[in-house]
């Protein structure tokens, strides 16, 4: 069980307490209880601990889009990461695709505390296949499986190989889903390079 997390800033971090990670235990993400990375939770639990805020979209898009709010941003009061989209015609559909940014920037940005040894989630060993990992980064799984790759990935000091024996794929394939994310393959190629580590390419 996870109980801090880390939001990560260049070579530091901030440590902070969850206090929703033992609420509503009853609930399940992905049939499992999701009392870990915060881009692993159900949408209405995660927003529980998000401020929203609407406004009017700028830019190109015709009168109705400068006239209408719908442009939404939402952020994580704990973490204070952000997702945002202002690019829909429809309020609600900003709304759909900023919480989806939200849950990939803190998939990027946050970091838990991951127990080696521990065995994958079953959601991602639902995606492995013969070594390869198989998700669209559109799709709604790929934020928390990405959590839980780059968990992995620094509880192990960013040895990509210890990661990828761990996740029950190959080394070049974890490599590849990193780069599905740019922000993520940046962040592990900087640390890599601060421990003296060759860069991913």
């Amino acid at each position: 069980m996870y109980d801090q997390y880390r939001t990560i800033h260049g070579s530091g971090s901030q440590k902070e307490s969850i206090d929703a990670m033992n609420r509503k235990d009853a609930q399940k993400c992905k049939g499992e209880t999701y009392a870990d990375h915060p881009a692993r939770w159900e949408p209405e639990v995660l927003l529980d601990q998000c401020d929203i805020r609407r406004g009017r979209a700028s830019g190109p898009g015709g009168q109705h889009r400068n006239k209408v709010e719908t442009a939404v941003e939402i952020t994580h009061t704990v973490t204070g990461v952000t997702g945002w989209a202002s690019e829909r015609r429809s309020q609600a559909d900003n709304h759909r695709v900023a919480l989806f940014r939200l849950r990939v920037n803190l998939a990027v940005e946050v970091r838990a505390d991951y127990e080696l040894g521990a065995e994958p989630s079953d959601l991602w060993q639902g995606r492995i296949r013969a070594g390869r990992i198989e998700v669209n980064p559109s799709h709604a799984d790929f934020p928390a499986l990405l959590a839980e790759a780059l968990d992995v990935i620094h509880a192990l000091r960013f040895d990509l190989k210890a990661a990828a024996t761990v996740l029950g794929c190959t080394a070049s394939q974890l490599v590849r889903f990193l780069k599905k994310q740019p922000e993520a393959i940046e962040q592990v190629n900087r640390r890599r390079q601060q421990l003296g580590l060759r860069v991913m390419k």
